[in-house]
């Protein structure tokens, strides 16, 4: 199992308990390791600098006990964003209708990078409907390398409005 997904699987339950989904888990460095977590909260509401804290809290008390690494390392807690990575194929059902930037780790007849409207996900054939120039395509999952949402200027705006008038 990656280091990350142990991560995952060991931060996952208490974060749930406290109220916040994992996004994504990602490590990097060398002799000092960064830890990025990135989380939101389950109710879907803005993630605040609280928020981050308890997160930090718990998942660096997790690290200690855990010890899943060698040396030293740094934590960093970050909410998604406007620009919000697509991980797992819950992602593209919770978005569909949205515009996406997606990236394939093998060509789709010639190309790799796409952008378009998520139409949603098949999990019988494990593919992700999606709209790219005027075109439906499926994508197959395992052959995302990596994806993000892509919020219009409408799309910004109506977030924004939300989160104000909350």
């Amino acid at each position: 199992m990656e280091i990350c997904e142990k991560l995952e699987k060991m931060a996952e339950p208490s974060l749930a308990n406290l109220g916040y989904e994992i996004v994504r888990i990602t490590l990097q460095g060398g002799d000092v390791k960064t830890v990025q977590v990135m989380a939101e909260r389950a109710d879907r509401k803005s993630m605040t600098l609280g928020d981050c804290e308890k997160i930090s809290r718990t998942v660096s008390a997790l690290l200690d006990v855990e010890d899943p690494f060698q040396g030293k390392y740094m934590l960093e807690i970050s909410s998604p964003g406007i620009d919000r990575p697509l991980v797992r194929p819950t992602d593209y059902a919770r978005f569909q209708g949205s515009n996406a930037k997606i990236e394939t780790a093998n060509d789709i007849d010639g190309r790799k990078r796409f952008k378009g409207t998520i139409l949603g996900y098949d999990e019988a054939t494990q593919t992700i409907h999606f709209k790219f120039e005027e075109q439906e395509m499926t994508i197959p999952f395992a052959n995302i390398a990596k994806a993000k949402l892509l919020l219009a200027d409408a799309g910004i705006q109506k977030q924004q409005k939300k989160k104000f008038n909350s």
